[in-house]
């Protein structure tokens, strides 16, 4: 007899406003118990060093972790000009200071070169496993980590404004796996100077952005006039670039057995144009995905075949 999972079913995503000192697996753990969700995961870590979107799934949402990881991010950071860290940032050791200070002109000039399709060598204190290892456990061994460069996508990177002679704020809008210490690390020397994230706030998560997000604060709040899940989004936020599939209450109640569905030519070819716009705007993984829904209530996600659509995650609400 299978033991009853504890805690109870929730279903949805918590855009949390995470604040500076929390860390993402502290986040996620905070936001389950403030629910008593049985499930819950997050989509892309946060540093403790940094504020911002962290998207929460909770219940059946973790079965969409996987399509909002490929989504575009904006940060809002600050880059504090002469020094060198270890991690690009002020929690790492400062292995290098000078006096030497770039110009808003030279600034504004080396931009367009950190725009499109770029490559970015990642930190060694990153995610990124080696050897079965995270980088950043590595390097906080003394263990010298190199990571290969690999092509990242920057939409646009603009200098916001000029806070202080040694210190500049901008904003990136980027694509997935882009680094934002390494953004300012290249920044830095490409302008022939030294610089650190000395701050940094992420603004958008796919969907996910400020006007949706609610603090610890405010979550606490909320539970405290036990209405929590007021602060609960819908499943389907996370796929908010992913085509959606209007579907009949017959073709929800086959797609829930887990088997195919024929669609006619008109229904393809709309699917097949949406497919494309996503393709064309530089999103590669999960190409033929769609997600099917019944009056809006989301049922599964799945890929489009040769005129059928064929689920793959079935989303039980």
């Amino acid at each position: 007899m299978a033991r009853k999972k504890k805690g109870d079913l929730v279903n949805g995503w918590v855009c949390l406003d995470k604040p500076v000192g929390m860390g993402s697996t502290q986040a996620v753990s905070f936001v389950r118990r403030l629910f008593n969700a049985q499930k819950a995961g997050h989509a892309g870590t946060l540093d403790p060093m940094a504020s911002g979107i962290l998207p929460i799934a909770l219940g059946e949402a973790t079965k969409t972790v996987p399509y909002l990881m490929e989504a575009d991010k904006v940060y809002r950071f600050t880059v504090r000009w002469g020094q060198r860290t270890a991690s690009y940032d002020l929690e790492g050791e400062i292995l290098e200071q000078d006096d030497l200070r770039p110009t808003e002109a030279e600034i504004r000039e080396v931009l367009p070169q950190f725009i499109g399709e770029i490559e970015q060598a990642p930190p060694a204190f990153s995610a990124i496993k080696v050897d079965g290892q995270r980088a950043y456990d590595l390097a906080r061994e003394g263990v010298e980590v190199e990571l290969e460069a690999r092509p990242v996508v920057v939409h646009d990177l603009t200098l916001e404004r000029i806070l202080s002679a040694d210190e500049a704020e901008f904003l990136l809008h980027c694509g997935k796996g882009t680094y934002v210490r390494a953004i300012a690390r290249d920044l830095a020397l490409e302008l022939g100077v030294l610089g650190v994230v000395s701050a940094l706030r992420r603004e958008r998560v796919g969907g996910f952005d400020i006007n949706l997000s609610a603090g610890v604060e405010k979550l606490e709040d909320l539970r405290h006039r036990d209405a929590a899940l007021d602060a609960l989004l819908p499943v389907e936020t996370a796929l908010d670039d992913i085509p959606a599939l209007p579907v009949t209450e017959d073709e929800a109640t086959r797609l829930k057995q887990g088997r195919e569905i024929p669609l006619s030519f008109s229904r393809t070819q709309t699917a097949e144009d949406a497919l494309k716009i996503r393709s064309q705007s530089g999103k590669s993984e999960h190409g033929r995905t769609l997600w099917a829904h019944r009056d809006g209530d989301i049922v599964a996600l799945g890929e489009l075949r040769l005129g059928q659509f064929y689920p793959t995650r079935l989303i039980n609400l």
